[in-house]
């Protein structure tokens, strides 16, 4: 029956301590962006990564294509 004196008060004392972080992590704006880290996953933010022959659906910075696309647009054809 002593514990109980013992862990009745130290259980509201960390109850008390959790809603204090929770209050305090509230005000300091912890919870505004709920969605944004989730979808900035899913940005493709490493091109400058891949080299520029590995690339496909990129062009060239002056219009023109690789020879492979053009081969490959070739064959498409026909």
């Amino acid at each position: 029956m002593q514990i109980v004196m013992i862990l009745v008060p130290l259980m509201l004392i960390l109850v008390a301590l959790g809603v204090l972080l929770f209050s305090w992590a509230v005000k300091n704006g912890q919870y505004d962006d709920m969605d944004g880290p989730a979808h900035r996953i899913l940005y493709d933010d490493d091109k400058d990564m891949i080299p520029r022959e590995a690339r496909r659906n990129e062009s060239k910075p002056d219009g023109q294509k690789d020879e492979a696309e053009q081969t490959d647009n070739d064959t498409d054809k026909g």
